[in-house]
């Protein structure tokens, strides 16, 4: 599983960190086996970014949005709106104070990555010329490979002695319709080898499509019921569920117990 491809910071071996973490105990069988019964090394290494080299800091936040790029949010007019929420994610970390020690990555539903790990000052913002929602809903599929990347990125930095701290934000408009290989078992096999370790937290957010329970959706991914946004229909709604996450993304980079109290209390922490 591993690549050969680079993203700006050398190539990784992608399935050596897996494997290390499997290793470790912090990589179950049945996640690993999710991550390696189809060939994501590429994929992943895509969103891996900045090498661990060239970050002057004991300790990182990894910061991770999943915008929906489905043809849905275009026909419901969310199209504005989740730009406008996803920058304004961006915009709160850069107000913290421990913004030094954020990086942050952008990928799309259907696997465009925005923004590989960067320092929040290289972080590319979302608008209607980078963001054109008119595709499927591979949820499973994806929340894999972002779920992956996340744990290469942070297996790398605390291989190299580097505290690492995740907060993950999946985004969706409806119940997964396109995925190939990966069921809501191996999301949540994920999920829970990740929440396990006590460093990472995995939100989600279903914008009311009239039908989708995202609940019972994101319950089956492994997603906690305190780490679920459920919006309505409206503009103002679907923004003030990523304020709800951004002020918890910037909680979440203020410190180890800071971070411990966050994952304990969700949302409403």
């Amino acid at each position: 599983m591993s690549s050969s491809s680079s993203n700006g910071s050398g190539s990784v071996n992608v399935s050596a960190l897996f494997d290390a973490a499997h290793a470790e105990g912090v990589l179950s069988p049945q996640a690993l086996q999710a991550l390696t019964v189809v060939d994501l090394g590429a994929q992943i290494q895509a969103g891996l970014g900045i090498s661990v080299d060239d970050v002057q800091a004991s300790e990182v936040v990894l910061v991770t949005v999943m915008p929906d790029d489905s043809g849905s949010i275009q026909h419901s007019g969310h199209s504005r709106t989740v730009c406008d929420g996803h920058n304004l994610v961006l915009d709160a970390l850069l107000s913290s104070q421990q913004k030094d020690g954020i990086l942050f990555h952008t990928r799309y539903l259907n696997g465009f990555v925005l923004n590989p790990f960067r320092p929040l000052e290289d972080v590319v913002r979302m608008h209607s010329k980078n963001y054109d929602p008119d595709k499927g809903t591979p949820l499973y599929d994806q929340a894999v490979v972002l779920l992956g990347t996340v744990l290469a990125k942070a297996q790398e930095f605390t291989r190299n002695g580097v505290s690492a701290r995740t907060v993950t934000l999946l985004i969706t408009d409806g119940a997964d319709c396109h995925s190939q290989s990966a069921r809501p078992r191996d999301v949540a096999s994920l999920v829970n080898d990740l929440r396990r370790s006590e460093n990472h937290i995995v939100a989600a957010m279903g914008i009311d499509d009239g039908s989708t329970d995202f609940r019972k959706v994101f319950r089956e991914m492994g997603i906690e019921d305190k780490w679920i946004l459920t919006p309505g229909q409206s503009a103002q709604d679907i923004r003030k569920a990523f304020q709800v996450f951004s002020q918890s993304a910037v909680r979440v980079s203020q410190g180890a117990a800071s971070f411990s109290r966050t994952a304990l209390g969700g949302f409403g922490a």
